[in-house]
């Protein structure tokens, strides 16, 4: 799994929608906030959603090589199979979102919340067939003190679950408002740098970071023999947007949630659904691969 997330082309597919943005993904989806009772129906709705992608005919095409999941949709089953393995069989490499959210802002940046049963987490998610977890900050302003601080729990947290045989995928994401993005990115990509090379030898980690505001900012990381992969957030961005800045960056792919699922919608039929994901997957594939910015427009 790992060999295919370092080398194969292609891009990884955020599926992890959790408590606080699943109401936003559903309204996107045509479901309104009315519609369902309590959390439980959300929930059973949005796990709905993601298995109409996963078993769309497109989402199988060998384009997508990773999927990121909310833990409630990894702890259930597609068609009476259990998700990680569904995925699996189709060459799709499984990740578990672990964070439990964000502390407020201080220093210019959110740092993650602690995740008390960690050690039970990961043990689940080695049983149930993971790759690997992926974790998110959130940066606001150039801080250095700040993103040294978010850098440095992230490589604290990675190093634990390396501990138990999984990859990290470390997302310290700078926000797309922020005042002064450039110096954000410059002083993240130097602090992960840094952490970066001090890992040992026999080890690696995926960097999940933000459309830099200079393109092939992250070469010397993508080039770093402790990276397996760097990979791109939408933050915001339309996929059009998205696509666009992607492919100014060489080396680096897609892992994009709310660009790629944009324009689905729960009243579509079945063969229109799965072109017009097959649609979005083309284009941020070729954004990632052959770095086309928009091949195909929906």
């Amino acid at each position: 799994m790992l060999s295919r997330i370092q080398s194969a082309p292609g891009f990884i597919a955020a599926l992890d929608q959790s408590g606080g943005s699943t109401p936003r993904a559903l309204e996107v989806y045509g479901i309104r906030r009315d519609v369902y009772p309590d959390e439980t129906t959300m929930f059973a709705l949005i796990h709905e959603m993601r298995v109409r992608i996963m078993t769309s005919p497109s989402f199988g095409n060998g384009k997508i090589i990773g999927a990121i999941l909310f833990d409630r949709t990894a702890e259930g089953a597609v068609h009476g199979q259990p998700v990680p393995a569904f995925l699996r069989e189709r060459d799709i490499v499984p990740f578990l979102k672990i964070d439990k959210g964000l502390e407020d802002q201080a220093d210019g940046v959110q740092l993650m919340r602690s995740i008390p049963d960690l050690d039970r987490v990961l043990h689940n998610a080695r049983s149930a067939g993971m790759a690997g977890t992926k974790a998110r900050s959130l940066i606001h302003a150039p801080s250095p003190s700040g993103i040294r601080a978010v850098v440095a729990q992230q490589f604290m947290l990675a190093k634990r679950i390396m501990d138990r045989g999984l990859v990290p995928i470390i997302e310290p994401e700078v926000h797309l408002e922020s005042e002064d993005r450039e110096r954000c990115d410059a002083i993240l990509t130097r602090e992960l740098a840094t952490q970066l090379d001090m890992l040992s030898e026999d080890r690696q980690v995926i960097l999940k970071l933000s459309l830099p505001v200079h393109p092939n900012l992250y070469e010397d990381l993508i080039d770093h023999p402790r990276t397996a992969r760097v990979a791109a957030l939408s933050g915001g961005h339309s996929r059009k947007q998205a696509c666009a800045e992607l492919a100014r960056n060489s080396g680096m792919i897609a892992s994009f949630s709310r660009a790629l699922l944009q324009d689905l919608r729960s009243t579509m039929s079945d063969a229109e659904f799965d072109r017009t994901l097959g649609a979005a997957i083309e284009q941020i594939y070729r954004a990632s691969t052959e770095k086309v910015a928009n091949a195909i427009e929906t």
